[in-house]
C-alpha cells in the first residue's frame, strides 16, 4: 500500500508521482493541513473521526493521495487499490480532497483569478504590465446527447473536447483563468464573451486565434497571417519569428499546468463542475512550483 512514509527521503519518486519535490510537498503540506482542519472543524451531525478508521490517517498521506491522482489521473479502481482502498472510498476521498487541495493553494495565494470583472485590477499589480494569452483544449469522453456531440466537438483537434483561456505573467505565473467551454468555443469568442480589459499601456502577445481581439489602451504583439493566395514577405516571415519566440513562452506555461495528467487524459469524472475546478487546481501547482523554484533560485 502507498504512503508517504515509503516515499519520505526518496525525491525522484515522489516527484514522478506527485510532481513536487520533497521541499515543495513539505511546504504544500502546511497549508493543507490548515485547509484540513477547517473542514474537520464544521458542524455537523456527528463529529468527523468518530466513524470507523479512515484509511488516510496522516495529513502527508491525504495530500500524496490527491496529487497522485491528479498528477497520474489512474481510474478510481486503481488509486483505491494503490492506498488500500475501494473504489467508492476512493472516490469519496478524491473529491473530499480535491477541495481541500485548491483551498491550500488559495492560502498559498497560487490560484488564477477566475472573475474578468477583477482582470484589470490583477494585472495592474505586475509591474512589467507585459502578459501572453492562449487558449487550451482537453479531451473529454463523447457525450451521449446529440446536441452536446455537436457543442463539446473541436473541428480544430478533430474530437471532443473543453477549451479555456489562460493569461499569464510575462516571466511569471498563471494569473487569470477563463471559465471552462464547450470545445466549439473559439479563443476569441471566449474573450467577447468574458470582456477582458487589460490595465492601460499593458503589452500583450497572442496568435492569430485571437485575430481582432484589441483591447484599448494595450500594445497588441501578434504573427502576420499568410494573406489569401500570396506569400508572406521575408521581413514578415522574420517578424513572425521574433513573436513566435517571445510567445513560446505561454506553451511552457500551458505545459507545466499539464503536468497534471487529469488534464491530458479523456476526463472522466462527471460531477458537476469539476471540469472546471481541477483546471483551476493544476493552474495553482503549476504557480506553486513555480514561485518555489523562482525562490530557491534566488
Amino acid at each position: 500500500m502507498l504512503s508517504y512514509s515509503k516515499v519520505e527521503g526518496k525525491s525522484n519518486i515522489l516527484q514522478s508521482l506527485t510532481g513536487l519535490n520533497q521541499s515543495e510537498f513539505k511546504t504544500l503540506l502546511k497549508s493543507f493541513e490548515v485547509a484540513w482542519q477547517e473542514y474537520v472543524q464544521k458542524p455537523r451531525a456527528r463529529r468527523y473521526g468518530e466513524g470507523r478508521h479512515a484509511e488516510l490517517s496522516s495529513s502527508a498521506d491525504k495530500l500524496l493521495f490527491i496529487l497522485v491522482y491528479f498528477r497520474l489521473y489512474p481510474t478510481q479502481v486503481v488509486q483505491g487499490f494503490l492506498f488500500g482502498l475501494g473504489q467508492t472510498q476512493a472516490c469519496e476521498w478524491i473529491h473530499k480532497l480535491s477541495r481541500i487541495l485548491n483551498q491550500a493553494l488559495g492560502y498559498e495565494k497560487q490560484l488564477p483569478e477566475r472573475e474578468p470583472a477583477r482582470l484589470a485590477a490583477v494585472l495592474r499589480a505586475c509591474p512589467s504590465l507585459e502578459f501572453l494569452i492562449d487558449g487550451t483544449e482537453r479531451p473529454i469522453n463523447r457525450p451521449k446527447d446529440p446536441d452536446d456531440q455537436q457543442d463539446y466537438y473541436s473541428g480544430k483537434k478533430k474530437r471532443h473536447s473543453v477549451t479555456n483561456n489562460v493569461i499569464s505573467e510575462r516571466g511569471g505565473k498563471v494569473m487569470f483563468l477563463s471559465d471552462t467551454y464547450c470545445g466549439r468555443v473559439h479563443d476569441k469568442a471566449i474573450c467577447d464573451g468574458e470582456e477582458y480589459e487589460f490595465p492601460e499601456g499593458s503589452r500583450l502577445l497572442q496568435d492569430t486565434g485571437f485575430q481582432g481581439f484589441a483591447p484599448p489602451g494595450v500594445t497588441i504583439r501578434q504573427p502576420k497571417k499568410k494573406p489569401c493566395n500570396q506569400p508572406l514577405s521575408e521581413a514578415d516571415k522574420q517578424r513572425n519569428r521574433e513573436i513566435s519566440k517571445e510567445r513560446v513562452e505561454i506553451e511552457h506555461q500551458i505545459s507545466g499546468i499539464k503536468r497534471c495528467n487529469i488534464l491530458v487524459h479523456k476526463f472522466r469524472n462527471r460531477t458537476d463542475n469539476f471540469i472546471d475546478d481541477v483546471m483551476e487546481t493544476a493552474c495553482g501547482l503549476h504557480n506553486f512550483r513555480l514561485t518555489q523554484r523562482q525562490l530557491k533560485a534566488a
